[in-house]
Parts: C-alpha cells; structure tokens; sequence
C-alpha cells in the first residue's frame, strides 16, 4: 500500500519534472531558431520528442506495473538524456536527424505541458494513497503542483534574457545555461523516484475501499477504455496545434513578443491552469465528473478561436489567459472518471494507454501545425486546435452522459430513497 510519503514524493518529482516541462515550452522554437532552423523544422523537432513520449508511455502501460519505481527511474534518466542532448545542441546544429533522435530517445517535449509516461504512472498510482471521495482533490492537487511547475517553469524560460542583458552572455551560452538547469531538474526527479517505498509496487489487490465492489467494473471495462482513449486522443490532436512552442512562435511573429514577455505570459496562464484544477474539484461534486469535464472546456475552445482577432497585443493575452483558466479544468476531472470506471487492477494500464492516445495525437500535430503555418496562415493551429477540441466535448457528452463515477451513483440513489 503506498504511504502519504511516496504520494509526496511523487507530487515533489512531478512539480520539478514539470519546472523543466514549462520552461522547455517557452524556449525550444526560439533556441531552435537562433541555431538556424525554420518553424517546419521547429515542428518536425517537436514532433519527434512527443513520439518519443507516446512510445515510452505505450511500453510503460503494459510493462511498468511489473516495476513501477524502476520504470520511473528510467523515465527519469532518459529524460536526463533530453537535456543533456539540448545542451551539446550547438555541435549539431547542422545534422537535424541526430538532433531528432536524440529529441525521441530524450523524450523532449516542446508542447509545454507535462502528458508523459511518468505522469501516466503517477496518477495511476495516486488512487492507492486516499479514499473515493478524496480521489479527485488527490489528482486535482496533483495537477496544480503540475501547473505550478509549468508556470514557475516558464517564468524560468526569462533566463537567457536576463543573462544576456544584465551580465552579457552570449546568445548560445545563455540558452545553454537553461538547458543545464532542466537537465539538473531530471535528475533531481530520478533521484526523489529512487527513495519512493516498495509499498509502490502493484499488488494482487482486493478491492479494499468501501463502495469498490460497487464500482462499474463489467466485462465491458475494457470497451470503456478504448473509447476513452480514442477520444482523448482526439481531444490531444486538438492540443497538439496549440503546442506552448509553436503558441510562442506565433506571438512572436505576429506581435514582436520575445522570451522576455513571454515567459512571464505563459507563467500567467499556468497560474490560471494551476487554480482552475481546485476550482474543477469544487465544481464537479456539485455538477458531475463528466458535467464539468464538457461545459468548462468548450467555452475555452470558443476563446482560443477568439485569440486571431485581438486588434492588439493586449487583447490577445486577456483572450488567451481567459482560455488558460478554463482549458484544464477538465484535466483532474478526466483522469479522475477515467479512474473511477475501471477496476482498481486496470488503473496503470487506463491511465497509461489513454495518455498513450494523447501523446501520438500530440506528436502528429504539431508537425501538421508547423506546416500549416508556413503553408496557410500563422493562426492556424488557434483554428485547427480549437475546432477538433469543440467537436470532441460534443462526441464526449453524447458518449458518456450515463455513465457515472461510484461516488456519483451513491449520491444519486441517496437522493432517489429519502
């Protein structure tokens, strides 16, 4: 069973992961750029260090619950690899394909928010330290230690800048500085994961919680799962145009903003993604798991949309942070349900094979999006993101809407018997 000191542990590894996550976001198209390459190329990049992630996540889904804490140290270093692999950059510059394996095998991830294996492992591991009742705050916590992170991260994405203008740096020795600093961050996770208990470790559990045995939990669970993940998958596909690096790019392009307004933008809208987590859980025990998951996160989509035509710079942020605080709501609510409706044997394989979906859909799209944005018009992946996000919430509530959560069930019948 694990303790309240390895869901620290974890939450601890998952905030400084995330640090790295957020800053590499911000920073990867602009670095990127100045060693020479184009935005297809930014895409392609990108691209590569997604499928890396979804291949890692897909082994971790059937492999890792044999050795959980082992799997975690091995994400941990490969993700080690990623920055060290961004730290020696420069030297190949001009051989992209090296560059691009080393983004896969370093599972680089320029979308700017944390969907990897280790986070897949994470949340499934997380249910086995609470009750059903606190399994949504439990992963709502989570998730903002996440944002936090992210945000706190992209702030850090300030550093060249700073480096640059108030102690002279050269360009290229100021974003290798970054790089260091993610690299260290990995290495600190690996460690934390190192010192995680045995009790981790998966179990020939019984159902030991009260209300389990009244879980979903049918010989169509298994069905459950697919269609979760196919449309989580296409919800990502979605996300996957709006990755944080090519976002950048466009406000860079359209409006002249550098790493200096842009880190402290992106931290912005990790705070607004971070407090909408707690908001999420509040809400959802009020309206419903699923009810919370479609009705906050297809509003955001409408204000992504919006985001192309602000007059000005400033209109642009108010829509784009106004979308920030309504897109994650449905993150802790999600994992929360997709949780809930599988047996607690199934949890890693679920939370493992839907981000699976998620990360070959994120790794598809921005190479799509790249080209898009040379070929069409910048604003396309707004466009693209927002218009396949509003049809999946639509396909999610036509799908799901009777189908509930255990804790959701008991409420129900208790108000049908006073």
């Amino acid at each position: 069973m694990a303790s309240l000191r390895d869901r620290t542990l974890i939450y601890a590894a998952a905030f400084l992961r995330s640090l790295g996550t957020g800053m590499c976001g911000v920073l990867l198209a602009l670095y990127m750029n100045s060693l020479g390459w184009d935005v297809r190329q930014v895409g392609l990049l990108v691209t590569a260090g997604l499928a890396g992630i979804a291949t890692a996540t897909l082994l971790s889904s059937f492999f890792a619950d044999r050795a959980r804490r082992f799997s975690l140290i091995v994400l941990g270093a490969f993700n080690a690899l990623g920055g060290l692999a961004l730290v020696v950059s420069p030297v190949y510059r001009d051989a992209p394909v090296v560059l691009l394996g080393f983004a896969f095998f370093g599972m680089i991830n320029g979308l700017g928010r944390d969907r990897g294996p280790a986070y897949a492992l994470e949340q499934a591991l997380l249910p086995s330290t609470t009750t059903e009742e606190r399994r949504t705050w439990t992963i709502a916590w989570y998730s903002l230690l996440l944002d936090a992170g992210l945000a706190l991260g992209s702030l850090a994405a300030g550093i060249p800048y700073l480096l640059r203008h108030a102690w002279g740096w050269e360009a290229a020795r100021s974003y290798q500085a970054a790089w260091v600093l993610y690299t260290a961050l990995a290495v600190i996770s690996l460690v934390l994961y190192a010192c995680l208990s045995p009790g981790i470790e998966a179990a020939k559990e019984k159902v030991a919680a009260k209300g389990e045995a009244a879980s979903v939990h049918t010989h169509d669970t298994r069905a459950a799962i697919y269609k979760l993940a196919a449309l989580t998958g296409m919800d990502s596909l979605g996300g996957g145009f709006l990755s944080s690096a090519l976002v950048s790019y466009w406000f860079f392009q359209r409006f002249g903003a550098g790493e200096e307004l842009l880190g402290p933008l992106f931290f912005g809208a990790r705070v607004a993604n971070a407090a909408s987590h707690l908001v999420a859980a509040w809400l959802a025990r009020r309206i419903g798991l699923l009810n919370t998951m479609v009705f906050t996160h297809l509003p955001s989509s409408l204000f992504l949309i919006a985001v192309p035509f602000a007059p000005s710079l400033p209109w642009a942020i108010v829509l784009f942070l106004i979308r920030e605080g309504l897109v994650e709501m449905d993150v802790p609510t999600r994992q929360s349900y997709i949780l809930a409706v599988v047996r607690p044997e199934e949890r890693a394989f679920a939370s493992g094979f839907t981000t699976f979906t998620r990360n070959v859909s994120y790794a598809i799209a921005p190479a799509l999006a790249g080209a898009a944005m040379k070929g069409l018009s910048m604003a396309s992946p707004l466009f693209f993101g927002g218009g396949i996000k509003i049809v999946y919430d639509v396909i999610l509530y036509a799908a799901f809407r009777r189908v509930k959560p255990p804790e959701e069930r008991i409420q129900s019948n208790e108000g049908n018997n006073p």
